[in-house]
């Protein structure tokens, strides 16, 4: 059965994509030449805030205060588990080295990058969870000094909580500054802050569009762009759950695409039926974001069978991945395309975003296709070593000499020529690249 669109998306994520680079590119030339002066500038004009950008001690423990205890119960309840959970995948990155031929040993160290800057979105919503999620797993990595970057708000400042969060959860220092006037100041280590070996969180378009002009002078996270969401469902699944976690992603905003993958029909009915319902139930900020969300860009689809529905989930590899059907150790086995992947009704994408460990930085826009989300390994440097003994580099250098003549390497060729030669001066080698 060919795939059935019952809702097909009329927008894409890319749709409205403006040309911000030369306005982008233009801001972070500015800031580079202008420094603090000119970083002020531009958080004067587009953060409206002239209060400290670069919080002291005494201003992080004000804002703490302001932190309800309840939330403060919960936001160290979340930097546990991300704790835990990326202090798992650390453990997974080890050292090794081994004995490639009999007297040259190879070897794999890890070494984490020294500066962090981690930005925290603090815009439209205040992304507590973005703080916890970015700080925590440069904190296990082992990162030296890790800055956290916040949009101020006019008058305000950097929310509370995402204060209090960026605190407990390890950074070093906290930047009220938001946009690319934020992404410059970690980069070109403004305000007395070491210049960033890699900068990670979400942001807007602006954000996205200076963390890929700055790529290759500072490592990234990766280039992000509106989250997405599908959700696998067969007949077993609740249709009222479903509905509410599509709309739960689409309010993120309204080109966050959400897509509906199922073998049943009539389910796929209900919950097209249910989604407008819920989402005139929303808040007016959040309702306006689902509602153009589903209308623009959601789709609703109808595979033949749970082969068909796996094949067309990594087709659009999405960010966050939900399977609501029966069997899902099989779903487990032979998905292949995604940021982050929710098994079962009593898990969901929320948990994730907030709470339950896995990291919520995640691939956007197919890019699940070749990469997986944040984790504490974005962090960390794996580099190769080598050792010989003058028996050992024998065979390694005849085979380089005669390799790098093939290439018409010559220079290279040497290098190895001289170390046999002062190594085993009684020998003779062939060292040309011909067999004749």
């Amino acid at each position: 059965m060919a795939r059935e669109y019952l809702k097909k998306a009329t927008l894409t994520s890319t749709s409205d994509a403006s040309n911000v680079h030369e306005l982008v590119a233009g801001i972070l030339n500015d800031i580079e030449a202008g420094g603090d002066a000119k970083a002020l500038e531009y958080a004067a004009k587009f953060d409206e805030y002239e209060g400290n950008v670069l919080l002291t001690e005494a201003e992080i423990e004000a804002a703490c205060a302001l932190v309800p205890e309840k939330l403060k119960r919960d936001i160290e309840f979340s930097h546990a588990n991300v704790k835990k959970f990326a202090e798992a995948q650390k453990a997974t990155l080890k050292d090794i080295e081994v004995e490639i031929v009999p007297g040259l040993v190879a070897g794999q160290k890890t070494i984490p990058v020294d500066a962090a800057g981690c930005y925290v979105p603090g815009g439209r919503y205040s992304h507590i969870a973005s703080a916890i999620m970015t700080v925590t797993t440069a904190k296990v990595a082992g990162c030296s000094h890790i800055v956290a970057c916040s949009p101020p708000r006019p008058g305000v400042g950097v929310a509370p909580a995402i204060v209090y969060a960026a605190k407990i959860c390890g950074a070093d220092k906290i930047l009220a500054m938001g946009g690319v006037q934020g992404v410059a100041a970690m980069t070109f280590g403004l305000f007395g802050l070491p210049p960033a070996n890699i900068l990670v969180g979400p942001g807007n378009q602006f954000v996205a569009e200076a963390k890929r002009i700055l790529f290759g002078r500072v490592g990234i996270d990766m280039i992000a762009g509106p989250t997405d969401s599908l959700i696998i469902a067969d007949a077993s699944a609740d249709a009222t759950i479903v509905a509410a976690d599509l709309v739960g992603q689409a309010e993120h905003g309204y080109n966050s695409p959400v897509w509906l993958v199922t073998d049943d029909r009539p389910l796929a009915e209900e919950v097209m039926r249910l989604v407008p319902i819920l989402i005139d139930d929303l808040p007016e900020l959040n309702r306006d974001n689902a509602a153009k969300a589903w209308r623009d860009y959601a789709e609703v689809i109808v595979c033949g069978d749970r082969e068909e529905m796996a094949a067309t989930s990594d087709d659009y590899a999405p960010e966050h991945l939900t399977v609501q059907a029966q069997d899902l150790d099989w779903w487990l086995e032979n998905l292949t395309c995604y940021g982050s992947l929710f098994l079962g009704e009593e898990t969901t994408v929320a948990f994730g975003d907030k709470a339950s460990g896995t990291n919520h930085v995640l691939p956007t826009s197919r890019a699940a296709t070749y990469t997986g989300g944040l984790s504490v390994h974005k962090y960390m440097k794996i580099v190769t070593w080598q050792r010989a003994t003058r028996d050992g580099a024998k065979p390694v250098a005849i085979a380089t000499a005669r390799i790098s003549r093939l290439e018409g390497m010559e220079g290279h060729a040497r290098t190895a020529d001289i170390r046999l030669a002062k190594y085993f001066p009684d020998e003779t080698f062939d060292l040309t690249a011909s067999d004749e």
